[in-house]
């Protein structure tokens, strides 16, 4: 298992490094960091690791799993955006838009 913090999402709660102090340290402004850098995590941490990730408020402390489908996401929107796809406005006074394919 292997832990990754989305530094947007995180707004320096701490309570990451209340709940798994071996890995995670605060900088200065109470924002997260791993150690290791890696975000490996110790077979012996794992439960204490899980529970930091269920416990941060903003969803900011990720397992790797979770990462790498918001990487597999965001990659999917980039290929929309590649293959011509547009966003058109709604009517005025309206949020949002609908997609148009191209």
């Amino acid at each position: 298992m292997r832990l990754h913090v989305n530094p947007i999402a995180c707004v320096g709660h701490g309570m990451c490094a209340e709940l798994l102090p071996e890995m995670i340290s605060l900088d200065p402004w109470g924002y997260p960091i791993l150690t290791p850098e890696d975000g490996q995590v110790p077979r012996r941490l794992a439960a204490h690791a899980r529970r930091a990730v269920g416990a941060c408020p903003t969803l900011a402390l990720l397992p790797e799993a979770a990462s790498a489908a918001a990487g597999r996401a965001s990659s999917a929107a980039d290929a929309g955006r590649k293959a011509g796809a547009s966003v058109v406005p709604g009517p005025p006074g309206v949020r949002g838009g609908r997609r148009n394919p191209g």
